[in-house]
């Protein structure tokens, strides 16, 4: 008889310990499901994203933001907006930005452009190969003639990368960081954005423009297939563990 009260606290011990694993495989279910759910969400949003931004870039050109429109710019409503001005390029006050892009490594050449109204415009007129960063070596396009540039609106990139930092004080750049930058070139009354020059040639050929590249990598589809696949996979689990039991206990 002594037997029976041990059988029945080990019932007692087998359904408590089912019981917790059951409602921890819930809440697991539960947030795999929700994790699915926000991926679907995220896909909706990015779909939305690339919509908007290739309709900025393949848009008729307006005139850049104006110093009274700084402050509404911004990176959801602004980047990529397809844009000109027109000004005297300060080639004197250049800065070179590290760059690898398809034509391989060297630096993006960025130059205030300076407008009518006397603010000014960071501009990425393009890439140069390295043995092509001193200006001396292409001075046909260094002359400060009055230009109009046609390109793309882009977003201050401050600080540097993920990898390098900025190094103001010894002119070294990774990133195109519109205030250090200005700062670093004295230039005043600078607008909180750059511009990425489009293909047109500068004279002699370089910089080359128009090799902004837009990415934006869209795997919500991917990630919400693999947290349904795992919700599944984790009721599956649970509903065998569940069945086992039940046998157990019919025994």
């Amino acid at each position: 008889m002594a037997d029976a009260p041990t059988k029945k606290a080990q019932r007692q011990h087998s359904a408590a310990g089912l019981a917790t694993f059951c409602g921890l495989m819930v809440l697991l279910i539960a947030a795999l499901v929700l994790l699915g759910v926000w991926q679907v969400e995220r896909l909706s949003w990015k779909k939305g994203l690339i919509a908007s931004v290739d309709q900025r870039v393949h848009g008729e050109p307006v005139p850049a933001p104006a110093r009274a429109a700084w402050g509404q710019v911004s990176r959801a409503m602004d980047e990529y907006r397809h844009v000109t001005a027109e000004g005297i390029l300060q080639n004197d006050k250049e800065t070179l930005i590290y760059a690898s892009t398809t034509l391989g490594p060297g630096y993006w050449v960025i130059t205030p452009l300076t407008l009518s109204g006397g603010t000014s415009i960071l501009i990425n007129r393009g890439f140069v190969p390295a043995d092509k960063r001193d200006p001396s070596t292409r001075s046909e396009g260094q002359k400060p003639t009055p230009v109009k540039i046609t390109g793309l609106l882009r977003i201050t990139e401050p600080k540097g990368t993920l990898i390098k930092s900025n190094d103001p004080a010894n002119d070294r750049w990774y990133s195109r960081d519109v205030a250090a930058i200005a700062e670093r070139r004295d230039v005043a009354n600078v607008a909180p954005y750059f511009i990425d020059a489009d293909a047109t040639p500068n004279p002699g050929g370089l910089p080359v423009g128009g090799l902004t590249q837009i990415v934006f990598p869209n795997n919500h589809l991917v990630y919400a297939l693999t947290w349904f696949v795992l919700a599944i996979m984790a009721a599956g689990l649970l509903a065998l563990v569940a069945r086992s039991e039940l046998r157990a206990r019919r025994v």
